[in-house]
């Protein structure tokens, strides 16, 4: 027993500094650091940060790009554009009442999880439209500047799609890209089981969120959702725990970039190295990218005020809510992957359906 406890914590040590390997081509990174980083730069340029930022986010669909050929490539990328549009534009519409937007969010990451596994999408899956719908639920409502925001994402993902597309021209000549095709999974009721135990906690982690007056409530759900995509219970407790200390170093470095009083134009540079270390890292190891996905999404977040906030009280509050929504989502991950409550829900699902048909 006690050797096969010191072998289970020997695993679990070496989880922490263990480097997988990866066939990813070091000009992705490149490529993704671009598509969110121009966009902030042109933002800086014309004095419109806030712009810059809404169009950087939408530049976050290159990472749904498939190392396919071109025409397939594009059709994905044009599919991911518009649920990244759709995604925001829910969020946004409903982020006037608190209650209202938490419901529509575990709703919607319902449909959204459902619909990512009845075509078998491959990482990251359906992250970031969800994460997509938390920040848009969480921002300030203006019904008049909504038209804006959503055209400005919207142009991130344009200006996306014709990065990729000359990018695509030049690689496909030099390699044999893969033959894919479209993976369509049947509708089970194990599929339907699992998105509503992620879009309930989802959601009830935003509206945990706004119940304790967070000011950015939407990092609770985002991370609630990082921690639950593990794909076995000891994954999602392993994430959780990878999040959670990298999220601790993370703050560390962000305190530090923070403390040297940076620039808008720093912290944008700053953004598009972060992005390119991140994309190299996060097929390799997740806690070490997570050291520096916490800097990156906290400038990217707080923009507009992290050059005049306090690093103290930044880092202190975003440690707080990337916790509480890490250990929301480990006890969603637990309950997702706990067989016997999955099966009894299941069959009363069938129950249903069944009683639904006779009548």
């Amino acid at each position: 027993m006690k050797s096969s406890s010191w072998e289970l914590l020997r695993k679990e040590l070496k989880s922490l500094v263990e480097l997988r390997k990866s066939e990813r081509l070091w000009h992705l990174p490149v490529l993704a650091s671009l598509c969110v980083g121009l966009p902030l730069l042109v933002g800086y340029y014309f004095g419109r940060l806030d712009y810059g930022i809404l169009a950087s986010t939408g530049g976050l669909v290159i990472l749904y790009m498939p190392s396919t050929a071109l025409a397939h490539r594009m059709v994905t990328l044009l599919a991911c554009s518009f649920g990244f549009i759709f995604s925001f534009a829910i969020g946004i519409s409903f982020s006037f009442n608190p209650l209202l937007s938490a419901l529509v969010l575990g709703a919607y990451a319902l449909c959204v999880h459902w619909v990512a596994k009845y075509f078998a999408m491959k990482p990251p899956g359906n992250f970031f439209f969800i994460m997509l719908v938390c920040i848009a639920s969480a921002s300030a409502f203006n019904i008049s500047s909504i038209p804006t925001r959503i055209g400005i994402l919207a142009m991130g993902t344009m200006f996306t799609c014709v990065l990729a597309f000359f990018y695509s021209l030049l690689i496909v000549k030099k390699s044999m890209p893969k033959a894919e095709l479209i993976v369509v999974k049947d509708s089970t009721y194990a599929n339907l089981v699992e998105s509503a135990i992620i879009g309930t906690f989802v959601g009830g982690s935003l509206l945990v969120g706004h119940l304790l007056e967070l000011n950015n409530p939407y990092w609770v759900p985002i991370s609630c959702l990082a921690v639950m995509q593990g794909i076995s219970v000891r994954h999602i407790w392993q994430r959780s725990l990878h999040r959670i200390l990298g999220t601790f170093i993370g703050l560390g470095l962000t305190w530090l970039l923070l403390s040297f009083n940076l620039s808008a134009l720093d912290i944008c540079i700053s953004i598009l190295i972060l992005q390119f270390i991140i994309e190299m890292l996060v097929v390799r190891h997740y806690g070490l990218a997570v050291i520096f996905i916490t800097p990156m999404t906290i400038f990217i977040a707080e923009a507009g005020s992290a050059m005049t906030a306090d690093p103290n009280k930044l880092v202190y509050a975003r440690f707080l809510d990337i916790v509480l929504g890490s250990l929301i989502g480990a006890g969603g991950g637990w309950l997702l992957h706990h067989q016997q409550l999955r099966q009894k829900a299941q069959r009363q699902l069938r129950k249903t359906r069944i009683a639904f048909l006779r009548r």
